[in-house]
C-alpha cells in the first residue's frame, strides 16, 4: 500500500490547482518548500446543495460509487474528501428529550437549512519562520498561563494554544508505591506481593 502524496502549496487553492511538488512525509515537504511547512486540511471551492452535485463538479478528484459512474482513484490521490457543513445560518437551538412513542428525541425539522457540500483538501501548507516563532511563543504563554490561578479566565486564542500542544508533565513518575498490604518479596525486592 503506498502511501498519500500530499500537495505542497502556500494555501488551498494552489494545493489544488498548482502545488509546488507532492509529499508524503514533512521532512520531503520541508525539502520541496525549501523552509518550514504546517499540514493542514482546509475547505475549498463553492458550497453544493446535494453530494452528487460535488462529485459531479469534482470527477476524477474523489472516489465516485454511484452505479452509473464507479470511479475509484490512487491511494496516493487520496488528499480530498467531501464534507457536510452548515454555512449561512444559524445552529440548531438545543433540544430536550421527549420520550413519546419510543423515541427519545424530536423529529428534525423539515429540510437542512444551511447544509452544503464543501471540498476538504488536506495539503502541507508552507509557512514562515515568524509564523512558527509566533505560534511557539503561543504555546509557551499557554503553558505559563496554565500554572498560574487565572487559568479560568483564557481568551479563545490562548485556549486553541493550551490544546493544540502536547501534555506534558508537572513532575517526575513517583517511584513505586508500597501499600500497607503488599510486601516486596525477599527473593525478588523489585516485586510487590500481598500480604494477609
Amino acid at each position: 500500500m503506498s502511501a498519500i502524496l500530499y500537495p505542497v502549496a502556500a494555501n488551498a487553492e494552489a494545493a489544488l490547482a498548482r502545488p509546488k511538488g507532492r509529499a508524503a512525509r514533512e521532512r520531503e515537504a520541508r525539502t520541496l518548500a525549501g523552509g518550514p511547512v504546517r499540514f493542514v486540511t482546509e475547505p475549498t471551492g463553492p458550497g453544493f446543495a446535494s453530494r452528487e452535485a460535488a462529485l459531479d463538479a469534482y470527477a476524477g478528484r474523489l472516489d465516485d460509487a454511484r452505479p452509473d459512474r464507479a470511479v475509484q482513484i490512487g491511494a496516493e490521490d487520496r488528499f480530498c474528501s467531501l464534507a457536510e457543513r452548515i454555512e449561512g445560518a444559524a445552529p440548531p437551538e438545543p433540544v430536550e428529550p421527549v420520550f413519546e412513542r419510543g423515541r427519545r428525541w424530536p423529529k428534525a425539522a423539515a429540510g437542512r437549512g444551511g447544509a452544503v457540500f464543501r471540498l476538504m483538501i488536506s495539503y502541507w501548507r508552507l509557512t514562515d519562520a515568524e509564523a512558527e516563532a509566533e505560534a511557539e511563543s503561543l504555546a509557551e504563554q499557554a503553558r505559563a498561563m496554565r500554572r498560574r490561578a487565572e487559568a479560568a479566565a483564557l481568551d479563545a486564542t490562548q485556549l486553541r494554544a493550551l490544546s493544540r500542544q502536547p501534555l506534558r508533565p508537572v513532575k517526575p513518575q513517583q517511584p513505586l508505591d508500597a501499600g500497607l498490604f503488599e510486601m516486596p518479596a525477599p527473593e525478588a525486592p523489585h516485586i510487590l506481593i500481598p500480604d494477609e
